[in-house]
This record gives C-alpha cells, sequence and structure tokens, in this order.
C-alpha cells in the first residue's frame, strides 16, 4: 500500500513532465506556424501591399452527423463526383497516445452525410489529412498512429503504409522517466532522422502520374519520402534545418500534372520545389508559413496556399502570385486567426478550406474576373 501511495504522486509528475517533454518542443511551439517574428510580419504585409486581392464568398457548409459532433476538419478533399470527405478530429477517446481524435467521414455533393469511411480502424489516433487520388481511392494519413490507410471508391481499405506503434512500447518507453531524476533523465532526440517503412508524425501525401506516393514525414522526422504504386521505399530526403533540402515542419504536399512536387516547409516559411525523383529545383517564399497547399486539376494549373492566419495565395506553378484572400476572421477567430490546415482547389474558383480551430468546413467561391486591386478599390 505505501509503495502504491508513494508511486501515485510521482506518476503524475511523470505524467506532466512526459507531457511538457512532448508538447514543448521546438517544433510544436505555436510561434513556429503563424504570424512569424515581428521582422517577418513586417516584411510580408509589405509584399501583400501589392498582392491582387480577390473577391470571394465565404460559406460555412455546417456540416451534420447522426449522433456525432463534428470537431477540427483538419482533411478535407474532393473526389470526381463531387463528394466531400472530412477527416476530422472528432470522437475523443481511446488509448492511442492519450484519446482518439480521428473520424473519417464523406459528404454528398449536396453536403449531406454519407457515411463513415473504417470505423473503429487501428489506425484511427489522431487525423492530420486526406486525400482522393485520380481513381478516387481515398488516402487517410493519421499523424498519431503514424499510418498511412488507402481505401478503393467503394470504401474498402486495399493498402496500408507505415505501422501503429504497439501502445505498450509506446507507454513503457515513455513512463521509463519515472526511473530517472529530473537532472539525469535520457536525452530525447528532437529532430530524428527517420528510417524505412515507418512514419513519425506524417502530415500528408501527394501521387505523381505514375502513382508513386509522395509523404511529408513530418512533426518527428524532417523528410519527404517517394514510395512505388506497390509500397516499396524508393527515397527518403531531408533532415531538420534551415538550408536547402532540410525542413522545419514539412506539414503539407502537392504535385502537378508535370510530376513536379511541392513541399510545405513550415518553419521555415516556404515551399521547397522538387522533380519527381526529389532533387532540389528552387523555393517559393513570400506566402508566409505555409500550412495547407493544393493544386488544381485545370489547364492551366494553379497552385493555393493557405496559412496559419487565415490567408490564402494564388499562385501560378512558377510561384508568382497572382492574388490572395483572408478568411475565418469570425466565428471567435477575429484575433487569433484561422489555422488553415488543408485545401481542396480542383477547380481554381472553389476551394474547400478545412481547419485546425473551426469546427466546420469552409467553401470558398472565387469571383473569376474581378479583384480587387492593392489598394483596395
Amino acid at each position: 500500500m505505501k509503495t502504491t501511495d508513494s508511486f501515485l504522486p510521482l506518476f503524475g509528475l511523470g505524467a506532466v513532465t512526459i507531457t511538457a517533454l512532448l508538447l514543448l518542443t521546438p517544433q510544436n511551439t505555436l510561434a513556429q506556424g503563424l504570424a512569424g517574428s515581428p521582422e517577418q510580419q513586417a516584411a510580408q504585409a509589405k509584399l501583400e501591399e501589392g498582392y491582387p486581392k480577390l473577391q470571394i464568398n465565404d460559406k460555412y457548409l455546417r456540416l451534420s452527423i447522426p449522433g456525432q459532433t463534428m470537431g477540427q476538419t483538419v482533411g478535407v478533399a474532393t473526389n470526381s463526383k463531387g463528394h466531400l470527405f472530412v477527416y476530422s478530429r472528432s470522437v475523443n477517446q481511446g488509448v492511442a497516445r492519450g484519446g482518439k481524435a480521428a473520424i473519417l467521414w464523406e459528404f454528398d455533393q449536396n453536403y449531406k452525410f454519407v457515411k463513415e469511411w473504417g470505423p473503429n480502424n487501428y489506425a484511427e489516433a489522431f487525423a492530420h489529412a486526406v486525400r482522393v487520388d485520380k481513381q478516387d481511392n481515398v488516402w487517410q494519413v493519421d499523424e498519431g498512429s503514424g499510418m498511412i490507410v488507402k481505401y478503393d471508391p467503394e470504401g474498402q481499405h486495399i493498402f496500408w503504409l507505415g505501422r501503429t506503434p504497439e501502445a505498450i512500447d509506446y507507454l513503457q518507453g515513455n513512463l521509463e522517466i519515472l526511473h530517472f531524476g529530473r537532472t539525469n533523465a535520457p536525452e530525447r532526440n528532437q529532430h530524428p532522422t527517420g528510417r524505412k517503412g515507418t512514419f513519425d508524425r506524417e502530415t500528408d501525401v501527394a501521387f505523381d502520374a505514375q502513382g508513386n506516393i509522395f509523404v511529408s514525414d513530418g512533426y518527428g522526422n524532417s523528410r519527404v519520402v517517394k514510395i512505388s504504386p506497390d509500397g516499396h521505399w524508393l527515397k527518403m530526403l531531408g533532415t531538420w534545418g534551415h538550408e536547402q533540402d532540410q525542413f522545419s515542419t514539412p506539414h503539407s504536399i502537392a504535385s502537378d500534372g508535370k510530376n513536379t512536387i511541392y513541399v510545405a516547409d513550415r518553419g521555415n516559411r516556404r515551399i521547397q520545389v522538387y522533380d519527381d525523383d526529389l532533387n532540389f529545383k528552387k523555393s517559393i517564399t513570400g506566402i508566409g508559413a505555409p500550412w495547407a497547399l493544393c493544386t488544381t486539376e485545370t489547364t492551366p494549373q494553379y497552385l493555393f496556399s493557405g496559412d496559419g492566419t487565415g490567408k490564402v495565395y494564388k499562385m501560378d506553378m512558377d510561384g508568382k502570385v497572382l492574388g490572395m484572400f483572408i478568411t475565418g476572421q469570425d466565428h471567435g477567430l477575429e484575433d487569433t486567426g484561422n489555422l488553415i490546415h488543408s485545401l481542396d482547389c480542383r477547380n481554381p474558383n472553389t476551394v474547400f478550406i478545412g481547419s485546425a480551430s473551426m469546427w466546420d468546413v469552409q467553401k470558398v467561391t472565387i469571383s473569376p474576373n474581378t479583384t480587387m486591386s492593392s489598394a483596395g478599390k
């Protein structure tokens, strides 16, 4: 009894310590992905004075699910039929690294609920992204489990990347800190290099014309991975840092019709651009800290990037900003901004926005032939 009583306060202290170690790491500070330093904010504001301001109609879809409440809409995507998929941080329960916050829903072209995909599946822990490929397969990216699951258009899971950590291994590894004092606790590697076959809090997925898979990986690792259509890991690129081919939270990834790969290097406030074999081409800056990327399926194509303050930038494929708009400055987020977490933009005049702060999906319709000048006319 005495042993148990003495262990409980230690366990409480250890849990708090573990939580602090997990959350208060450099790559997880809010300042990294929001507006930036005062100097960065001033420089960005100066650039935006010259960006055309797009006229938009911003609509909240008010999505409803029987018996459930929508949470953060961190992943949004549409298929060829106009159906909307939302990977939401909802249903806060379970034991996967704390409470489960992940559920994948489908809505029809009128945004009426259709069904839940992969109910109660082992890869659902902490939602991060969902993408739909050109064959209408649906890809679920779960940061918490370290897995990416592919579903066929009917909703059957058919392909799996990564592996969910065993709950007992995770708890054992982190509770070992209870055996050490605060001064001699084992040092944690804040920026691991990663290994083949597993992810460390991966963030997004994209595809080239040959069906190769590109993964931004992620919060733990700082790299991009190229994987063949049948699951062979072909190339891993990147370490943590601020130079070329280094990343500070690669948070989103997209591809275009020429098999160019765009990586949202959020902490470094840039998009790093690569060819199909992950050879560096250039960097795109002047778009704040990119949280979310998408490319259109039109000719010509366009690239959209969203940040953590509600701003969305429309670019040509060379990275020239053609216009911008700001959204989410309501619903309680006037001062904090809309944490734009995902974008879907098959049509350049219709952009769906998923958020890490709002509990809804926004449908933004851009007026195709009108912009407000930089002077606000």
